[in-house]
Formats: structure tokens, C-alpha cells, sequence
């Protein structure tokens, strides 16, 4: 086995397969007028809504940088909220809209759809999303 083979870099692996998990999700996101950045905050949201800002971007591994212009164009499009504490300004929360609450049923049906389109039996998916925690969870970096 050659150590230096691109097909032998885990690293390369893992950037494949989060362009094809990504592109897989496209079609099914398209029905909900979503990008896949946009999805991952509503998912977010529908977990605890009002989190703050910084709490998102802990959950998503993003900055503020990156996630406040998205955050703005999903206010804009009437999904959620952005409203500054009255405690401290420095901190902003997010709040779902009556729209953005709607989507979540409409969103109910993806992880499944998903789940099909990787040819994943319920076990496979399971054991892919337990190695994938691990993964992340793992930083020695």
C-alpha cells in the first residue's frame, strides 16, 4: 500500500464525501427553498429556538463572519429573527418566524430521504453516524 496515494488520504475521503453528502442533499433541499448551509441552521433553530449567535456558530464549527451574512439572507427570505439582548447588546439571538416554524414538517422526511439515496440499511446509517461522532469529537489538533 502506498502511505502517499491520494485514494489512501483519509483526508481526501472525507473532503469526496462531504461534497457527495452534500450534493445528495440538493434536490431534497430544493423543495424547501433551502441551501444546505441554510438547512444545517434551521436544524439548529428547530432544536433550541432563540439560541444566540455565537451559540449557532459553537454548534456549526462557523464564525460570525460566515454566519452572519447567511443568517441575513434567511431573515430577509421571512425564516427567522435576529434581535440584539437587551442585556448585552454584543450578543444576538435567533428566533424562528412563523415560516421558519412551517418548514420543519416539510423537513421532517429528509434524514430518510437521505438515508435512501446513500443506500444505507437503518444499522449502516446508525454505525456511519457514530463513527462520524467519534471523529469529531477526537480533536488532538
Amino acid at each position: 500500500m502506498n502511505p502517499l496515494a491520494l485514494s489512501n488520504q483519509l483526508c481526501f475521503r472525507a473532503y469526496a464525501l462531504s461534497r457527495h453528502i452534500t450534493a445528495m442533499y440538493q434536490p431534497l433541499l430544493k423543495k424547501l427553498e433551502l441551501t444546505y448551509p441554510q438547512y444545517l441552521a434551521m436544524l439548529v433553530l428547530w432544536e433550541s429556538d432563540g439560541v444566540s449567535v455565537k451559540q449557532m456558530g459553537e454548534q456549526l464549527m462557523l464564525d460570525s463572519g460566515t454566519l452572519t451574512p447567511l443568517l441575513k439572507r434567511m431573515e430577509e427570505a421571512g425564516l427567522l429573527q435576529r434581535k440584539r439582548s437587551a442585556e448585552d447588546e454584543r450578543v444576538v439571538h435567533i428566533s424562528l418566524t412563523d415560516k421558519g416554524k412551517k418548514l420543519k414538517s416539510k423537513a421532517a422526511a429528509i434524514p430518510g430521504e437521505l438515508q435512501k439515496c446513500m443506500g444505507f440499511s437503518a444499522e449502516d446509517y446508525l454505525e456511519f453516524m457514530q463513527v462520524s461522532a467519534r471523529l469529531l469529537k477526537h480533536k488532538n489538533v
